[in-house]
């Protein structure tokens, strides 16, 4: 029986995604297989059937990202290049987030967010040599769709670079995983839910135990000796001090932020939002709300958007500041609207905005 295969194209967006993300770190030396000797646990020797005939420095050997060579400096005028090609708002300064940066990538939802950040950890390791990732997800079913993506992906990424990502799925009673990914030269991920480490009960807390099974070793301590690149895919979901607290014990060099709705905001290097994704013919179709302005002159009153008012029990609502002009003075009058409400200022022309 004749197994299916799908067909990735190659998308010009996409490819812009990755490259914003690569070009940050222009001028950083390729740097292949970083070598450490990582800890093996309590036990003298890990030799078994099929590893036997390896040296101990074989055995003990494990592969970490190379550093970050570049100054603060550098890589803040690589995030400002990167922006001002893609009129983007400069950055004044480095956003101190978690490892040598922090970027977001803000992409609509269902252009390919996860093939891009895909294709740029084999990016990053063709260009500098990384080769560890570790992939946060908010839920478990977002897990199961990146796996997913991983396995239909394999050939298409062969085909372009010559080889395939070694990637698993945390699991606090297969360990063996962690170990591998340590001594692993290849391009190796790691893909874990947020409340494998971040919430209450014994499974989510073997990660920072002590584990007999382990060889007396802590999983986290294993993980962060690899220096990961850290990926969160909807990083708005994984919100909370506590959260991030978690999150900067992976030891990352540097994190990437994909989503397309950022809630906290770092040194944003991509932007395709709703309406380029519409003009682009990638979504379907947008609402867009806006408004009729009647029985007013233009330069008698001006009308002034102050902010969104974001609520998790109601649609979204702006505060409209209303300026009107008089023979001696200005009155204003600040309203909170919703999409479905019609403003109507007080004043001696009554102006009329219909949402």
């Amino acid at each position: 029986m004749a197994t299916m295969k799908f067909k990735f194209t190659i998308q010009g967006y996409q490819t812009d995604a990755v490259n914003s993300v690569v070009k940050v770190f222009s001028g950083q030396p390729f740097q292949d297989k970083v070598s450490y000797r990582r800890d093996a646990g309590s036990q003298d020797d890990d030799r078994t059937l099929f590893n036997w005939q390896q040296s101990d420095e074989e055995l003990f050997m494990g592969f970490a990202n190379a550093p970050v060579s570049l100054s603060e400096t550098q890589l803040l005028h690589n995030i400002r290049e990167v922006q001002k090609g893609s009129n983007i708002k400069e950055s004044s300064s480095l956003a101190g987030h978690m490892g040598a940066c922090s970027l977001d990538v803000e992409m609509e939802t269902g252009t390919g967010k996860t093939y891009v950040y895909i294709k740029t950890m084999f990016e990053l390791n063709k260009q500098y040599g990384w080769s560890k990732f570790i992939v946060v997800v908010p839920s478990i079913a977002i897990r199961e769709g990146v796996q997913k993506s991983f396995q239909m992906m394999q050939d298409h990424f062969m085909e372009l670079y010559g080889k395939k990502a070694r990637f698993f799925v945390y699991n606090s009673k297969n360990l063996t995983d962690i170990d591998q990914f340590s001594s692993s030269a290849d391009l190796s991920v790691m893909i874990i839910n947020v409340q494998a480490f971040n919430a209450r009960g014994k499974d989510a807390r073997r990660i920072r135990m002590e584990l007999d099974e382990f060889g007396s070793r802590r999983p986290i301590d294993v993980i962060q000796a690899n220096r990961p690149i850290v990926i969160l895919d909807e990083p708005q979901k994984m919100g909370g001090k506590k959260t991030q607290e978690s999150l900067k014990e992976f030891n990352p060099l540097f994190t990437l932020n994909y989503s397309a709705t950022h809630k906290e905001h770092h040194d944003l290097v991509y932007v395709l939002d709703a309406l380029d994704a519409y003009q682009m013919k990638l979504v379907k179709k947008i609402e867009v709300k806006g408004f009729d302005i009647k029985n007013l002159r233009g330069t008698d009153g001006y009308l002034f958007l102050e902010n969104i008012v974001i609520s998790p029990k109601k649609p979204p609502m702006a505060r409209l500041e209303f300026e009107i002009r008089y023979e001696k003075s200005i009155n204003r009058e600040t309203r909170i609207v919703g999409v479905d409400d019609d403003l109507y200022a007080l004043s001696k022309e009554t102006a009329v905005y219909s949402f």
